[in-house]
This record gives structure tokens, C-alpha cells and sequence, in this order.
């Protein structure tokens, strides 16, 4: 009678914890207090893993409060081929628009960067993984334009895990050729441009405007790379090193230049327009 009440007292109450306070890292599998994950700027206290973030929060991470103005916003995509797939492309699109809040998956705009003016991009992961479809295409090159024609930096934050978008086929394809034309007269130009490359970018973005970074700065734990490594093996019919396409092994290697934690990238995009960006009076 008295062990019946002791387990009634010890296990038969059930606490009552609130829902949604803690969240599962992918990094390191542990259960991490989401708050803590939140006030760390979406990532893992305990192991460093660098959650995806959408382009509204990395804008506010890294540039001024105030200060961003949105360009070309009003360019949405259509469906030129009529694709229909297992499902049809323009329900995938407005289904994306409805769940980020975003016309496309890319944002451009005007900005400063600890009170320094940039032209700024970043390709939003959670629209459809940040696919770069014609849309997509043409707010880079006109954004990079418009740097040009401003004589400023060029900044863009890629997030395009899905590369070229495949439901445009070659309307898709060709933006990787005009983003690189693109980048090219921002170079004769004698313009700065900084690639930040976050998880994941990979496929046609990787293949064109992501790589022609002045700087290449990598997220710690990124995946980085062109096709997926079950089609590289394939392809190669050889094992592959362990962990060949993460920013860690890109940077042992050569590809990029350096790897910065979230909370340190605004500091070290300050200091990298203080050291590389051509004096005004040269830019005038």
C-alpha cells in the first residue's frame, strides 16, 4: 500500500512542461533550448551548427538597422514552359510566396554595413531552397548593375541549395551565364564584391555567381558544392574523401577564403570594405 502511493507520488504526475521551448540541433542531435538557439543568432550552443535563416533575418543581422532598401521587389516569376511535374510549377510558386511571405527567392536592395553604403542580396533557402530561376537570375545581374553604375560593393549571401531551377529548364540554366557577365563588368569596374556562402549552395549558384567572389566567406559547416556526392561517386567511381564538400574541407583545400561564425560576420565584412574597397575619390 505504501510502495502503490510512493509511485503514484513519483511517477504518476506528469509535469507540466510547455511545448515548443526546446528543439532538436541536426548538428549534434541534442535537445537545446530553443531560446538560447534564438539569442545565438539560430545557432547551437553545444555544437555550432548554423541553422538556416531566412533573408529577412540575415538582413537584419548584417545590415544597419534602417538603412535597407529593397530593389526590383516587384519581379515575380511565371511559368514559361507550363510545367507540370508531380506538381504544377505555378501551384510549387505560389505556395512558396504563401509560406515565406516572399515573391521570389531572392532579395536585393540598398544598404550600409556599420554605416558603410553596399548593394546587398541574399537567396532565401525556404523558398523553394533557393533556387535560382529566371527571376532569381535577373535580381542579381541588375543588382550587380546597379552597383556599378553607384560604384559600390556588391555583397550576396547564398543560400541556393537547389541550385538551377529545373522547371524553367534553360530559362533557368541561362542566368548562370548573365550573373557571370554581370560580374565581370562589376570586376573591370574595380568593384569589391564578397560572396558569403551559407548551407547549402550548391549546383547552378555554385557553378556561377556564388564562386566569383573577390572574397569567398564560408559559414562553418556549410555544404558547398555542385552535384550531390552520390552522383559525383557515380560519376568518378571512386570513394570520396569524408566530408568533401563542407566549408571545412573547401577551405583546407583552397576553394574559399575564410570561414566566420554568424555572430562575427558583420565585424568581419566592416573590416573587409575598410581594407579592400576602392577609395572614393578613385570610385568617382
Amino acid at each position: 500500500m505504501v510502495w502503490k502511493k510512493i509511485k503514484q507520488f513519483a511517477f504518476g504526475r506528469k509535469k507540466n512542461v510547455p511545448e515548443g521551448l526546446w528543439m532538436r540541433c541536426p548538428g549534434c542531435t541534442k535537445m537545446v533550448y530553443k531560446k538560447m538557439v534564438e539569442e545565438g543568432q539560430m545557432v547551437c550552443p553545444e555544437c555550432n551548427y548554423h541553422h538556416e535563416i531566412s533573408a529577412a533575418e540575415r538582413i537584419k543581422l548584417l545590415i544597419d538597422d534602417g538603412t535597407f532598401e529593397e530593389l526590383f521587389a516587384e519581379i515575380a516569376s511565371v511559368d514559361p514552359l507550363n510545367f507540370a511535374g508531380a506538381k504544377p510549377y505555378i501551384e510549387r510558386l505560389a505556395q512558396a510566396q504563401k509560406d515565406t511571405g516572399l515573391k521570389e527567392a531572392c532579395v536585393v536592395g540598398r544598404g550600409k554595413i556599420e554605416g558603410k553604403p553596399v548593394i546587398f542580396g541574399v537567396t532565401d533557402s525556404q523558398f523553394m531552397r533557393g533556387s535560382m530561376g529566371s527571376v532569381v537570375g535577373e535580381k542579381i545581374a541588375r543588382a550587380v548593375e546597379t552597383a556599378v553604375e553607384e560604384s559600390k560593393s556588391f555583397i550576396f549571401v547564398s543560400g541556393s541549395g537547389g541550385g538551377a531551377r529545373m522547371d524553367e529548364g534553360m530559362f533557368s540554366l541561362m542566368q548562370m551565364a548573365k550573373t557571370s557577365a554581370a560580374l565581370a563588368r562589376l570586376h573591370e569596374a574595380g568593384q569589391l564584391y564578397i560572396s558569403i556562402l551559407t548551407n547549402p549552395t550548391m549546383g547552378g549558384a555554385m557553378a556561377s555567381f556564388a564562386a566569383l567572389g573577390d572574397v569567398l566567406i564560408a559559414e562553418p559547416g556549410a555544404s558547398i558544392g555542385f552535384a550531390g556526392p552520390r552522383v559525383i561517386k557515380e560519376t568518378v567511381r571512386k570513394e570520396l574523401p569524408a566530408g568533401f564538400q563542407t566549408s571545412e574541407f573547401l577551405l583546407e583545400h583552397g576553394l574559399i577564403d575564410v570561414i566566420v561564425n554568424r555572430s562575427e560576420l558583420k565585424a568581419t565584412l566592416a573590416r573587409l570594405l575598410d581594407y579592400l574597397e576602392k577609395p572614393a575619390q578613385e570610385s568617382a
